[in-house]
């Protein structure tokens, strides 16, 4: 792994250019490895997209990667990962798993006590770290039910921690 030059991990509204640049380039990826109908994406247009948290990661300033948490009932302490990507040209330098700890850290401080995801079996390098980072097979959930070429994870978070605040 080379070592990682500075990455900064800022919270962004859901119109932040980067983002949507980043979001695009997860889609085409995506569209290269499932056939289109089987993209969950996030609709940009939904009033209740407002109601999640997005990362863009920085590294010398140029946008490099992304992620969200979603609320998955407001009755629950649950989130959902979504459009978790790094630009390939920046990958293998510990960026994704640190751009995760930076979101589990935001969803324990906002209450949450499970994360949950989904990735598709066509993404062993998506797969790979979450289990790497505690991640374990769940059933499939919501809009994943029944979708053989998706894999869903959860994981429990600890507490937060006095004095800690998102």
């Amino acid at each position: 792994m080379n070592p990682v030059t500075e990455v900064n991990f800022v919270r962004v509204d859901p119109y932040n250019t980067d983002l949507r640049e980043l979001v695009d380039q997860l889609d085409e990826d995506l569209k290269s490895r499932y056939p289109h109908e089987m993209i969950y994406g996030v609709d940009f247009s939904d009033p209740k997209v407002q109601e999640m948290t997005f990362v863009v990661a920085y590294q010398n300033e140029r946008a490099v990667g992304c992620g969200a948490l979603r609320p998955l009932d407001p009755q629950s302490s649950v989130m959902e990962l979504k459009r978790f990507y790094v630009d390939p040209g920046s990958r293998k330098q510990g960026i994704a798993s640190r751009m995760l700890q930076d979101l589990e850290a935001r969803a324990i401080a906002a209450g949450c006590g499970e994360i949950r995801l989904e990735t598709g079996i066509k993404q062993p390098e998506s797969i790979a770290l979450y289990l790497k980072h505690g991640y374990q097979p769940i059933d499939l959930f919501g809009p994943y039910i029944g979708d053989p070429d998706s894999m869903c994870y959860g994981k429990s978070l600890p507490r937060p921690k006095p004095g800690i605040q998102a």
